[in-house]
């Protein structure tokens, strides 16, 4: 407070130099806006950029005449004389020319279609350059240069981002090898509420790639910026009907062929926007865009333990296998809606929204061995055993999971003289449900199990030898019998309610023109999470069809295994609809799991923040101060299974943390930026983790899982060091270096460890604090158009980023023999690859990605038996071709490696998971007006 009481001394100082202002808007000669535009007065050493619809504005400029000098890469520099009066706003408006069109007078059609190749990195790369901070954009035109149909595999291709995937499909983000819940994610600046109910991070597949303006992806934060984005902030801009300043109709369709189960997608966008009334000063857009995902995948899972050999020594072994075959259907549905009035040219107030829908419907046919309900023989190895008279389970499972993630945001903005002035009320929802979870459960009966089943890994782990593929015991249907129904609800649903105030005052300190920042924000968080399990084994309850009956004719393979046929998805569904349960079998509610997987949560954060931006020769240094305080109420039922009696456990904790920062950009020429970061983030703890819960799943295992939770978590805490050298050169190219160290406190992770539950023996998790972490790493990228080249090779270009990260936490005791542990989420080394080739109106990309492996599970007990994501790679085509002015057809091939999908445990000898998705080719037509 005192601080911003300062700062606040010094900008009032401000109102009383006698200066004027300096805005206006850059465009290109077509119109459209071109952000990131440096305009400056170089012998007042007054510099800003231009906003995402291309406008500035220059405040503290002396009265007096003065030259203006404006820079775009991939545009010829322009320059321009104002007269400014004292107290008094000059309006310049500058229509700059692309290098490439530099002498033409008359904009020929193929002129046009190579501008708009190249202005999608023109955009980007001119945002990059001009920031005060380390930053990535990319453009909606280098969205669609990549066939990503989602964020979460847009952001893929940005340097030190690597993203987590969900059968196949990018669903989560790790920046430089943080966990996904160290990055903030926003629309339009509005924070996203989080659907699922264990993590704070976002489901990113939510949101279609084609609702998108652009991505601003920050690395290091201003005090102006939320503090909870220890990795990053990525702000999802949307568009703007004066992006364009003109009549805008967009659209875009087509459809794929996927190699798994030969099925066909959909896709389909549209963007209509204009400006009109009085002086164009009223603004509307409108843009919806709408997917159909149909999907097979093959899966594989197995459970890993260190079991006990009857030799009386112990060997890594299955506790069970499962084949599962998979047809899902996935479908997206988005919007967004902005209105824009400027009622004068000072004052501007606005309206946006933006509505997204995933939707996630699943039929799985599975085939079950469990191992550990037969008998290990003698002989087993770390690799291979036999065991006699295992458990076989055949099941039928349909599922729908649905998120939804809904943003609205009111403010205004007012441009004065001598202060700038903007406010907004925001409300952010969030909805996680299942309306269904059923399955239909059959179990080899008492006498009918196979004698003996062995398993070998020793050959091919991914894909090991199963004795029951010779046998073919699973395909005896008389061996099975009715085991149970089971039925989940899943309900989340997260809230978050912001005000958010923000003033700017030019001024002059040390000399040097400067421009004070303060602003306060509130934002209220609600979260509450359902969960609701029935269990139905009784004889009655048993499908009336026989099993046969149940099955089609439709062969169930999951790679080379024969699983049998799959059971008639209608015949199953309607039998799962009608045993829902209901007042007949309410019973059939299982306690505890229906009371103690709840829990509620309110926070609340207030923020204030000072923060000033100097100008003085090449320099420009920002620094301030932020103040967050935050208070948080949490609860979870708990149940006591010996009196049946439900008791509510309480959560409450409040802490207030100050977080600094300086910035410092130093332009060595206009080609050559170098950047300083100091910066102190946090990272609050998930919900589900904080609350008093303990909530049990598969109690009927022999070693059934217990999930804790820890009200004395500390939220985590971040010391940055952030380093960048970026040189930018004509036409349009970067080369960047960056490194950064993170210095971690109380980092928050979740660990499995051996105990009991109800005076059994079970695997527990829990999230916990260690005392001190670190991470660290180098980025490189280069990005370059040949323009330079002669004749047909000046189409060429390239692409490139590599991440280099370590990172491991330091618990302060011994686990298990250790003390350090590698972060969650984090790969060593992440990599990005595409050679582009564009051409008069054609243009064709082929990218490769990777990241190394990663940790996703710790294991207190054993480190052999840690949980690891294999690295993966995929080699993705699109090409396309513009025609006749607005038109363009494209295609997309994704995935052309078939690459899988694979965890293990501690060794790839020990395959947990291991799934392939195929590839699928996309076929489209694009419009533009």
């Amino acid at each position: 407070v005192v601080s911003i009481t300062i700062l606040a001394l010094f900008a009032l100082n401000a109102l009383a130099q006698a200066s004027g202002v300096v805005s206006g808007r850059i465009a290109d000669r077509g119109g459209a806006s071109l952000p990131g535009a440096e305009v400056t007065i170089p012998s007042l050493g007054l510099r800003t950029t231009t906003n995402v619809q291309g406008e500035y504005s220059l405040g503290g400029v002396p009265a007096g005449t003065h030259t203006v000098e404006i820079r775009y890469l991939g545009h010829q520099p322009a320059t321009q004389s104002v007269t400014v009066e004292s107290g008094q706003r000059v309006a310049l408006n500058v229509a700059m020319t692309s290098s490439i069109l530099a002498g033409v007078t008359e904009l020929e059609s193929v002129t046009v279609t190579g501008m708009a190749i190249r202005d999608a990195s023109a955009r980007a790369l001119n945002q990059q350059r001009s920031a005060d901070g380390v930053s990535n954009v990319i453009s909606s035109d280098s969205i669609g240069k990549f066939p990503d149909p989602n964020i979460a595999e847009a952001l893929q291709r940005v340097p030190g981002l690597a993203i987590e995937r969900d059968q196949g499909e990018g669903r989560y983000i790790n920046i430089r090898g943080a966990p996904s819940a160290f990055t903030a994610v926003s629309i339009d600046g509005v924070t996203l509420a989080s659907p699922a109910p264990d993590t704070r991070a976002v489901d990113l597949d939510v949101i279609p790639s084609d609702i998108v303006g652009q991505i601003e992806v920050s690395k290091t934060l201003a005090p102006a910026q939320d503090a909870d984005s220890i990795a990053g902030a990525v702000n999802i801009v949307t568009a703007s009907p004066f992006d364009t300043g003109r009549f805008t109709l967009r659209a875009a369709g087509g459809g794929s062929y996927n190699e798994f189960g030969s099925t066909n997608d959909v896709r389909g966008s549209f963007l209509v926007s204009d400006v009109f009334g009085t002086d164009e000063r009223f603004g509307a857009l409108f843009s919806a865009a709408y997917s159909k995902t149909d999907r097979q995948v093959d899966n594989v899972e197995n459970v890993w333990e260190r079991i006990d050999t009857p030799e009386g020594g112990e060997v890594f072994g299955l506790i069970e296998t499962l084949f599962k075959d998979y047809d899902t259907r996935r479908e997206r549905l988005a919007t967004t809606g902005a209105l824009y009035f400027n009622f004068t040219d000072l004052d501007r107030v606005y309206l946006r929204g933006s509505y997204a829908r995933f939707e996630d419907d699943e039929y799985r046919n599975r085939l079950g061995i469990i191992w550990e309900d037969g008998t290990l023989q003698p002989g087993a190895t770390d690799s291979s055993a036999t065991f006699a008279q295992p458990h076989l389970n055949k099941q039928f499972r349909h599922r729908v999971i649905r998120n939804e993630l809904t943003t609205l945001t009111a403010g205004a903005e007012h441009d004065r003289d001598r202060y700038r002035l903007d406010y907004n009320v925001s409300l952010s929802l969030a909805e996680q449900s299942y309306p269904n979870r059923d399955e239909l459960l059959y179990r080899t009966i008492s006498g009918q199990r196979p004698a003996t089943l062995t398993y070998d890994f020793s050959r091919n782990a991914n894909l090991p030898f199963y004795s029951l593929f010779e046998t073919n015991e699973h395909l005896e249907l008389g061996r099975y019998a009715f085991r149970e129904n089971t039925f989940r609800e899943i309900n989340t649903e997260e809230d978050e309610l912001s005000f958010a105030g923000n003033l700017e005052l030019p001024a002059t300190l040390a000399g040097a023109p400067t421009t004070w920042k303060l602003g306060v924000k509130y934002r209220g968080k609600e979260k509450e999470s359902d969960e609701e399990r029935w269990r139905d084994r009784r004889a009655a309850s048993a499908p009336t069809t026989p099993l046969p009956d149940l099955l089609g004719n439709e062969t169930s393979t999951n790679f080379n295994y024969l699983l049998g046929n799959k059971f008639r998805p209608g015949l199953a569904k309607d039998y799962l609809d009608g045993a829902k349960p209901g007042s007949a079998v309410a019973a059939t509610r299982r306690i505890p799991q229906s009371i103690t997987s709840d829990y509620e949560v309110t926070e609340d954060v207030y923020a204030a923040y000072g923060q000033a931006r100097m100008e003085f020769g090449r320099n420009d240094l920002v620094f301030g101060l932020r103040v967050e305080r935050t208070e948080l109420d949490g609860s979870a039922p708990q149940f006591n299974a010996d009196t049946g009696v439900v008791t509510t456990g309480r959560a409450d904790t409040s802490y207030t943390e100050y977080f600094p920062g300086i910035t410092l950009r130093h332009a060595f020429s206009d080609q050559l930026i170098g950047r300083a970061a100091l910066t102190r983030a946090i990272a609050r703890p998930n919900f589900i983790d904080v609350v008093p819960r303990v909530s049990a799943s598969d109690t009927d295992s022999a070693l059934p899982s217990i999930t804790l939770g820890n009200p004395d978590l500390n939220p985590t805490l971040s010391n940055n060091v952030d380093l960048s050298l970026e040189y930018y050169f004509e036409p349009l190219g970067l080369l960047s270096a960056n490194v950064f160290y993170k210095d971690l406190k109380d980092y928050e992770y979740t660990i499995t460890f051996l105990g009991s539950f109800d005076g059994a023996p079970a695997r527990l998790s829990q999230a916990q604090n260690a005392p001190d972490g670190e991470a660290y790493g180098l980025e490189l990228n280069w990005s370059q158009k040949f323009e330079q080249l002669p004749g047909w090779m000046s189409g060429f270009g390239v692409f490139a980023n590599y991440t280099w990260t370590d990172a491991e936490m330091k618990l302060g005791r011994e686990v298990a023999g250790r003390s350090r542990f590698p972060l969650q989420g984090q790969s060593e080394n992440t990599y990005n690859l595409a050679l582009s080739y564009e051409m008069g109106g054609y243009s064709a990309r082929l990218s490769y990605t990777r990241r190394s492996d990663y940790i996703d599970e710790l294991n207190a007990d054993d480190a052999d038996l840690d949980l690891y994501w294999e690295g993966r790679e995929q080699l993705d085509f699109t090409t396309s071709y513009r025609f006749r002015r607005n038109f363009e057809v494209f295609a997309e091939a994704k995935n052309l490696t078939n690459s899988a999908g694979l965890r293990y445990r501690g060794s790839k000898q020990r395959p947990e998971e291991y799934e392939e998705f195929g590839y699928s080719i996309f076929l489209g037509l694009k419009y533009d007006y």
